[in-house]
């Protein structure tokens, strides 16, 4: 084909052009797709040649550029997914229903959760609808968005958001499993044959709690029927569906501790109403333990430690920006120490609570009885007693 030297020069332009477009759609797809896929550092290269488009992808084990089609099944379902459903949420499929039927088979376990995140990132533009056999695509922390969906006896299908394991339907008890095993929860119930499972809001009280447990019972002040377990609802929002779960055979409600706060206040005043109106002294909150007015786990801890470690979790740039002078007593501290952070330009970091937590921990196991008050035994002791 003859071309005159503007047209040659019209298609070098077009190609230039089209080369730009590539490497940028490349770099923006492989930053992106590394937000939501955890499971390697992959790289993305676009190639266009004439009527055909590949897809190169190298990682850092494995840095020669290879097909897509010769990568593993789990990652081209991924990307497809992500393309497709990053692009049309946004655009054609915008504001629409998305159903989706076993979404993640050939994926990792791990990789399972990374889709899981996906999703929730992708309801805020969709409502998303997805049925799932897997543990790692259930998020124990939505509970409340779960529903088990089972056969019935007489043929019919059944949807519900009864997550208990004990209801005598063995469809209902395997539609269940995956809630159990995302919890670390076994269907068997024998995980809870010797313990006393206690819900609390989440990971942070958790670690304070247990730490609690171990210096009361080091101190010869606490001596267990069964050991006390506790299980974070991943936070208020949680407690009613994994009450559901840790029901016991004989439908003996778990103990559930709150913190003082007006969230924690609500939902026991509304478990009591509900589910705990035969037993209302099953529903513990963290103010009435301590007589002090909105406190929370973080105020069972005595003050001069929880103050003594904020230094290494709260470091300020101004020298004589002390946590220690901002303290007020008997208010909760878990909101001075926010408050402090706001105040002097601290950014803490996401899950900062559940690090110090560690940290106080730690620091709580290392010392004796002599530096702890007789008055924080007496509380930890009475709490203790309601939860043994």
């Amino acid at each position: 084909i003859d071309l005159s030297s503007d047209e040659i020069e019209l298609k070098a332009a077009e190609k230039k052009e089209r080369s730009v477009l590539l490497q940028s759609a490349s770099t923006e797809l492989t930053s992106k797709f590394r937000d939501w896929w955890k499971q390697g550092e992959y790289r993305f290269r676009f190639e266009a040649d004439g009527n055909h488009f590949r897809i190169w992808v190298s990682d850092d084990k494995r840095p020669e550029d290879i097909e897509l089609e010769g990568r593993s099944t789990g990652l081209q379902w991924f990307l497809s997914f992500y393309l497709t459903f990053l692009v049309e949420s946004k655009d054609a499929h915008k504001n629409s229903i998305l159903l989706l039927d076993e979404p993640g088979l050939s994926l990792h376990p791990l990789a399972q959760k990374d889709l899981s995140l996906f999703f929730g990132n992708l309801s805020k533009t969709n409502q998303i609808l997805y049925t799932t056999h897997s543990p790692f695509l259930v998020d124990s922390n939505h509970l409340n968005q779960v529903k088990a969906v089972y056969i019935q006896d007489d043929g019919t299908t059944n949807i519900s958001s009864n997550l208990r394991a004990n209801e005598g339907n063995p469809s209902q008890t395997k539609s269940i499993y995956p809630v159990h095993a995302a919890l670390g929860l076994s269907v068997s119930e024998m995980l809870f044959n010797n313990c006393t499972p206690v819900l609390v809001e989440g990971p942070s009280d958790q670690i304070y709690l247990s730490a609690i447990k171990t210096l009361l019972i080091s101190f010869g002040e606490l001596t267990p029927k069964k050991d006390i377990i506790f299980i974070p609802s991943g936070g208020t929002r949680g407690v009613k569906p994994i009450v559901s779960l840790l029901t016991g055979k004989n439908d003996e409600l778990p103990i559930v501790l709150l913190d003082g706060d007006t969230q924690g206040s609500k939902m026991a005043e509304a478990l009591r109403k509900d589910l705990y109106q035969d037993t209302p002294n099953s529903i513990l909150i963290v103010s009435e333990i301590i007589g002090m007015d909105q406190a929370e786990i973080e105020d069972l801890i005595p003050p001069s430690i929880m103050k003594k470690l904020s230094r290494y979790q709260l470091r300020s740039n101004d020298p004589d920006s002390d946590f220690e002078d901002y303290y007020a007593k008997d208010l909760p501290i878990l909101k001075q120490l926010e408050e402090f952070a706001v105040t002097n330009e601290i950014m803490l970091e996401k899950g900062w609570k559940v690090e110090f937590a560690k940290l106080v921990k730690n620091h709580l196991l290392k010392i004796s009885r002599d530096k702890i008050s007789e008055d924080t035994i007496n509380i930890w002791k009475t709490l203790f007693s309601k939860l043994n």
